[in-house]
């Protein structure tokens, strides 16, 4: 049966070329169109040439308004044919252009003769014709013939006026909504795609109401629906109803179930896979309920048909997800599918048993992969890679076969995505599976001798300062880093001389052998290796350099750069040149600075007493200059952290307030930012009479009032707090703006003399933990950890209780803290039971803080974290577990 296959696509490439269509042009196409203007027409050859028009048209020429005019008029005319085949066209092409209304009345009268016409071929056609070019007056007019054709005895007839029907609903809602009755009994229909396209707009009219839709469900699945088409939609439905449920276990919601089950049992073959797939994306399934879904998709894998195979080692893989035990019964069946002629289905089948396979089988499983991977694309062969990353760290003793079948590979041919993946694996690997280190590192030298991607070489070197030096026998690896420099381009040289001097700096007996090696590069053609093998020679000690102690090299060559890339490259475009040299302790830490989201007029600039001289500011630097001008605050310290705005006033209302939250070591000061929104009042003296009985560590020291608050022009009231020096005090904060309104004349814009006092209700406020937390990113979390002293560190498992998701509950765990998500570990994956997340950031005192938060599910929905913080102070570390159980 192959061969055959084969020889057809073959003559299908020869023929490949021709088209019936190949060169034509609009211009004779149109000319050729005057034959509809024929006294004796022809139907064969204007069926040609509105089959042109629609070629021209779908492959996006435009008409024209005049020639899409007279192309429409011409069109019109061949209604006085009698010839079936060419009315069929003569409707397509009136659909496709889509006439103007001035020019649907002449086509109106011809249409609404064919609805109500004998020929039922006409029928349909014309009702579709007309729902697509007609607006809500003339539907009105034809009302009463689409309710009666959807309940016609000819189902082409009763299919076109449903399928209308459902286009409608999104223009005319309300007149299509009339139609229920009518509806309702087509899903009673006898025939087939009648029955689909009822339940598709029965279901579209009731979607916004759960009631209906539930008693729609409940009555359809007692078993009137007979199309297989219709009895997909229905599981569908069946679906959303028992997700949207509160509770799958309730004594109502198992009907549902049951009817899924049963479906399970039907004749059609799509009508069993989609209740099998209904049953694996089920809320909490259990694995009881999952057994004959999974039952059925087992035959499946053995049916002779590829849409079914692939259809069910699909879901089987997404089951495979997060029920892997569930599919193992299936791994014989899946095996047989490694050889199967279609890729994507031995794709499927490889991964899905790399995720379900056991220790004893993963040797087997290889054989057979390293045969597979030459025949398919690299999108498939990514996909590969990475479930063999998987299925490694799931059974670390067989690392060896595992990393060497990568190794394998990644001297094969194959793009950058590809390569990517493989160097990634292996990097994980390396760091997860100690014994793999020796190994993985060679594999990785041998591969950038030969690797034409400068990305990747500079991801290994890096990574080989990195860990090479902490191998048994790091001067092995000194070769393979040397080639570079002579051999690769500048940024890979450069990346060369870097991890050279990382290796000078932790293996001491290679110390001397590096500077040679650092000397030479000196000369040089590119100036950054120059510059580095300048800068590194000098650090390390060559050439009687005064050296700085090996801890401070160390920190030199390995620290992270507590300060994030971005606010360092806007310090340093900002610096000008000077005397005073450039300080990158001024930069600031913050991952975002923080605009003030206050309302400005355009083109105008604030006027009052109350006014900033120099404008609103607009980061931490800015807050901090415009404090320290505040004699009131003048004392308070050095500012360790602004918030980002918070609202404390609705949208639209007479006067916008929000405030920023300042903390310093022994003091919070509030910064409201408030602005008048009517026009024909000024405000003086305005005051925020702040309550702080429900936060009872903090005390009130200061209070600066707004002298003058025109309309539209921002101004700031302060009011300062004292609080226990560096504790993270919180507490709530009722807020009431007190003020003296004057009305102001809006012919002269002179305010009254006599005002009157008023006050204005302000929303909650609340001083939290992360209030205390600096978002500080670490560019590489696992040194920056292991640097850090092991003796502050502090590890505790917390019930998290049920949660819509695992991602829910890492972002809720992640806002309470506070701090800055590392190196992407914010992101939990589709499906995923367990997560890993890293956290760092700067605690009130400069207290560095990092973070290894580890999640599971625990059950359905329960979440189960286990949390281990290292610091600079272990009472910080400690008052972290406090926030979390707290919290």
């Amino acid at each position: 049966m192959a061969q055959p296959l084969v020889k057809k696509d073959d003559d299908r490439d020869d023929e490949a070329d021709y088209s019936p269509f190949l060169g034509i042009e609009k211009g004779a196409v149109l000319q050729e169109a005057r034959v509809f203007n024929d006294p004796q027409l022809d139907p064969r050859r204007c069926s040609q040439v509105i089959t042109k028009l629609l070629y021209l048209l779908n492959q996006g020429e435009t008409f024209t308004k005049v020639e899409a005019t007279e192309v429409f008029f011409a069109v019109t005319k061949l209604f006085q044919s009698k010839d079936i085949g060419l009315r069929r066209m003569v409707y397509v092409m009136i659909k496709e252009l889509s006439p103007s209304a001035d020019e649907v009345i002449i086509v109106t009268s011809s249409l609404m003769k064919d609805m109500t016409s004998k020929t039922d071929m006409y029928r349909a056609n014309a009702i579709r014709v007309l729902c697509r070019i007609t607006d809500g007056t003339l539907l009105t007019q034809i009302e009463r013939y689409l309710k009666q054709a959807i309940v016609d005895k000819n189902p082409v007839v009763a299919s076109a006026a449903l399928v209308s029907g459902i286009h409608l609903l999104q223009t005319n809602p309300e007149i299509v909504k009339r139609w229920s009755n009518e509806v309702q009994e087509a899903v009673q229909s006898r025939a087939a795609l009648v029955q689909f396209h009822a339940l598709a707009l029965l279901h579209q009219i009731r979607q916004n109401d759960r009631l209906a839709v539930n008693k729609l469900v409940s009555s359809l699945t007692k078993g009137s629906v007979r199309s297989p088409l219709a009895q997909c939609l229905l599981i569908r439905y069946t679906s959303q109803v028992i997700h949207e449920s509160a509770n799958n276990n309730q004594a109502g919601d198992r009907p549902f179930y049951d009817f899924l089950e049963g479906c399970l049992r039907h004749k059609a073959e799509m009508v069993i896979f989609e209740a099998a797939r209904a049953i694996t994306e089920l809320n909490g399934v259990t694995s009881r309920e999952l057994t004959p879904a999974i039952t059925v998709l087992q035959l499946f894998l053995s049916s002779s048909k590829p849409v079914l195979r692939f259809a069910a080692v699909r879901t089987l893989n997404k089951v495979a997800m997060t029920h892997p035990m569930a599919v193992t019964n299936c791994n014989i069946d899946m095996e047989s599918l490694i050889s199967d002629q279609n890729r994507s289905i031995a794709t499927l089948a490889i991964t899905t048993l790399l995720k379900t396979g056991n220790e004893s089988s993963v040797d087997r499983l290889m054989k057979q992969i390293t045969n597979f991977m030459s025949d398919i694309a690299d999108e498939f062969k990514i996909v590969v890679v990475e479930a063999i990353r998987s299925l490694c760290l799931k059974f670390p003793l067989k690392h060896r076969s595992l990393m060497n079948f990568l190794s394998n590979i990644l001297r094969e041919e194959g793009g950058f995505e590809y390569k990517k993946a493989i160097v990634d694996s292996i990097v994980i690997l390396i760091r997860d599976i100690p014994e793999a280190k020796e190994s993985g590192l060679l594999h990785l030298c041998e591969f950038i001798e030969d690797c034409e991607f400068t990305y990747l070489s500079t991801q290994i070197l890096h990574f080989l300062g990195i860990e090479g030096p902490k191998t048994s026998d790091p001067s092995k690896y000194i070769r393979y880093i040397y080639n570079r420099v002579h051999l690769e381009n500048a940024t890979v040289r450069a990346g060369a001389v870097s991890t050279l001097a990382k290796f000078g700096a932790m293996v001491d007996t290679l110390k001397p052998r590096v500077f040679v090696l650092l000397r030479r590069c000196l000369f040089d053609n590119d100036d950054e290796v120059r510059d580095r093998a300048t800068l590194y020679i000098n650090t390390l000690g060559g050439d009687d350099a005064v050296v700085e102690t090996g801890e401070d090299v160390k920190e030199f060559l390995f620290g992270s750069l507590d300060i994030p890339l971005v606010n360092l490259e806007n310090s340093l475009k900002n610096y000008e040149p000077s005397e005073e040299s450039f300080d990158i302790n001024s930069v600031p830490k913050e991952v975002k600075t923080q605009p003030l989201a206050e309302k400005k007029a355009p083109g105008k600039k604030p006027t009052g007493l109350g006014a900033s001289p120099a404008g609103p500011p607009s980061t931490v630097d800015a807050y901090e200059k415009l404090l320290s001008s505040i004699p009131e605050f003048a004392n308070f310290g050095k500012l360790f952290k602004s918030s980002a705005p918070v609202e404390l006033t609705e949208a639209e209302t007479e006067y916008a307030v929000n405030v920023v939250k300042h903390i310093f070591d022994g003091h919070v000061v509030f910064q409201y930012n408030c602005t008048n929104t009517i026009p024909e009042q000024l405000l003086e003296n305005v005051t925020v009479i702040v309550d702080a009985s429900e936060a009872e560590e903090f005390a009130e020291v200061a209070s600066k009032p707004l002298r003058s608050l025109p309309y539209d022009s921002p101004g700031q009231t302060f009011v300062a707090f004292e609080k226990p020096e560096g504790v993270p005090a919180v507490g709530k904060f009722s807020n009431m703006l007190r003020f003296i309104v004057k009305e102001v004349d809006p012919s002269t814009g002179e305010a009254e003399d006599d005002g009157v006092e008023d006050e204005y209700q302000l929303e909650e406020l609340e001083v939290v933990a992360a209030d205390y937390m600096l978002k500080v990113g670490v560019s590489n979390f696992r040194n920056a950890w292991e640097t850090m002293d092991a003796d502050c560190e502090r590890v505790d498992e917390y019930g998290l209780g049920p949660r819509e998701s695992l991602a829910e509950a890492v972002n809720a765990v992640i806002n309470l803290l506070g701090m800055q998500p590392c190196e992407g570990t914010e992101v939990v994956p589709n499906n995923s039971r367990s997560h890993t997340c890293l956290l760092s950031g700067v605690y009130i005192g400069n207290v560095k803080v990092l973070v290894r938060l580890q999640f599971g599910l625990d059950g359905p929905k329960d979440v189960a974290m286990k949390l281990a913080v290292r610091s600079e102070d272990e009472a910080v570390s400690d008052a972290i577990h406090e926030i979390v159980a707290s919290g």
